[in-house]
């Protein structure tokens, strides 16, 4: 953490709905859509899936002691000209965004590391998985069906466990060779802390945020919500305990649907490797999936 801040990078397109006009790019082309923003840059584009996000993660900077927590970086794909449209949002919005990189085209991502970003969200799953790569914990940002829920004070992240929180070592045994394994593996490595996954430095950054808070106050609420289920946990509790790592909330499900849960939570986003749990997650909450681990091997070699 840079200075002691937060840095979150994130894309025109997680930020702001862009749909409308990335439909006219899809189908008229570079020079319509082009034309289409000038023609509308005055008009303040709607809130994206990761708005309230980012709106609270913003809000984190209105302390007593005038600190700032956060930083913001927009990421964007749009040239400087179509980019008007984007910063004139974000003051409509009154979002506090002061820097940005605008590609014209071309990725974005190789900026993300530049930054000393803690957190690159996106809708292009090719530069998350860049990222991923450059070992930065990032997320491709889902098409969800939430509302605006940034007037609610507590800022809430939920993250599931392994190949998010943790190395995916156990999930490859539960995919290669079944439950029981999985199981006879975690009661004999219970007291063995899990290798740390993508998320594990996000988590400590978000962590470190915390302790400038006194419990009762603090902003920030944190969730693991997991398919694990007892007697798996215990490895679980161990590794966090290792860590020196603090999470408000555990969930394990033993193979629920996670999404109701995440509901009741009240997560702002919930970072997830499977998309089969991210698809029950995004009906509720806001979602990243992270394409990390051995349930995106076969999609990434495809």
């Amino acid at each position: 953490m840079a200075d002691n801040r937060l840095i979150v990078a994130i894309s025109s397109r997680a930020l702001f709905d862009l749909d409308e006009s990335h439909q006219i790019y899809e189908q008229q082309g570079t020079k319509a859509y082009c034309q289409y923003q000038i023609d509308h840059e005055d008009v303040p584009l709607e809130a994206g899936a990761a708005y309230s996000l980012v709106k609270k993660l913003l809000a984190l900077n209105n302390n007593k002691a005038n600190t700032a927590h956060v930083e913001i970086i927009l990421l964007s794909r749009n040239s400087s000209d179509t980019g008007l449209r984007i910063f004139n949002s974000i003051q409509h919005h009154k979002l506090n965004i002061s820097r940005a990189v605008f590609t014209s085209g071309s990725s974005p991502y190789r900026y993300v590391e530049t930054f000393g970003a803690n957190l690159f969200l996106s809708t292009s799953p090719e530069d998350v998985r860049k990222a991923l790569d450059a070992g930065i914990a990032a997320a491709t940002i889902l098409p969800s069906n939430v509302g605006d829920n940034s007037d609610e004070d507590q800022l809430r992240i939920a993250f599931d466990g392994d190949a998010v929180l943790f190395s995916d070592e156990s999930e490859r045994i539960y995919k290669e060779k079944g439950l029981q394994a999985f199981t006879e593996n975690e009661q004999q490595a219970a007291k063995e802390p899990l290798s740390g996954g993508p998320f594990k430095e996000f988590l400590t950054a978000l962590n470190h945020l915390q302790t400038e808070f006194s419990d009762e106050e603090s902003p920030i609420r944190t969730a693991l919500v997991t398919a694990r289920s007892a007697p798996a946990h215990e490895r679980v509790i161990r590794t966090l305990r290792a860590w020196g790592i603090r999470i408000d909330e555990a969930i394990f499900l033993g193979g629920l649907d996670k999404g109701p849960f995440l509901k009741s939570f009240g997560a702002d986003i919930f970072f997830d490797d499977q998309q089969g749990h991210c698809d029950s997650a995004r009906e509720h909450v806001a979602t990243g999936h992270v394409p990390h681990g051995i349930a995106n091997e076969k999609s990434k070699k495809e």
